[in-house]
């Protein structure tokens, strides 16, 4: 594994069943096939990365700026790019080199998976916050969904705090989801099935980087889902009151 990770695009949800026979609900993630784009080094950037391209873009749609700039690394254009850390400092990593998705990922490893979420435009207090809304009965006209007082008095009355939860521009989002498992990684497909839930609908880019917490960890498939219910189902302890 010379790199932390790699861009894919996913494809949807399905249930895994392992050979215990156990169902896991997962997510299968088109990874790669990657192109190494750019190479940062601590003399020239002050940090070590490798900037990685996935897919191929059409030169029309392509402003003339990064069309020199790929046409001077002998590469075609590429929709989307990002860096990722270079784990191994003796790897060979040249510019062009191809990354696919059995290169990074192995089974039973921990991933990160960055996306963004749907966007639902703009919702209001109910949908957003998931505010319990107005009494139904008792004179209720049209104030069931509103938000209600925004509590300000005094000298402060004048403006509205920032940070207050009010209706606006919901989801669309850039969210990390921690420690996912790799439950199973296609060759010919040149994809992965992660356990879990990954952000974003189903057709869009997601960034799949090696677990931040857990790192080189590997478990059996279904023993972290197993745990999770374990300790779900283990009753609470609750000391007496005085």
């Amino acid at each position: 594994m010379s790199i932390s990770g790699l861009i894919g695009r996913k494809i949807g949800m399905l249930n895994y069943f392992t050979s215990t026979g156990q169902e896991i609900s997962c997510t299968a993630v088109e990874v790669g096939p990657c192109f190494c784009v750019d190479i940062r080094t601590k003399e020239k950037n002050g940090y070590t990365s490798v900037l990685i391209g996935f897919e191929q873009k059409k030169e029309k749609r392509t402003i003339k700026p990064q069309l020199g700039y790929f046409k001077k690394r002998g590469l075609y254009p590429f929709k989307k790019l990002n860096e990722f850390q270079i784990l191994d400092e003796k790897a060979q990593i040249k510019i062009g080199d191809k990354f696919i998705a059995q290169d990074i990922f192995k089974e039973g490893m921990f991933i990160d998976a960055t996306g963004f979420t749907k966007g639902r435009g703009f919702a209001g207090v109910v949908k957003r916050w998931r505010f319990e809304g107005g009494p139904a009965t008792h004179g209720q006209s049209d104030r069931q969904r509103h938000p209600g007082s925004l509590g300000r008095h005094g000298s402060n009355s004048r403006d509205v705090p920032k940070g207050k939860k009010m209706a606006g521009h919901y989801g669309d989002e850039k969210v990390t989801i921690q420690n996912l498992q790799v439950v199973k990684v296609l060759q010919e497909q040149n994809s992965i099935i992660v356990c879990g839930a990954v952000p974003g609908a189903n057709g869009n880019y997601v960034i799949i980087n090696r677990s931040v917490k857990l790192k080189d960890k590997i478990l059996p498939i279904g023993e972290q889902v197993k745990e999770k219910q374990e300790s779900k189902s283990k009753p609470v302890a609750r000391s007496a009151s005085k």
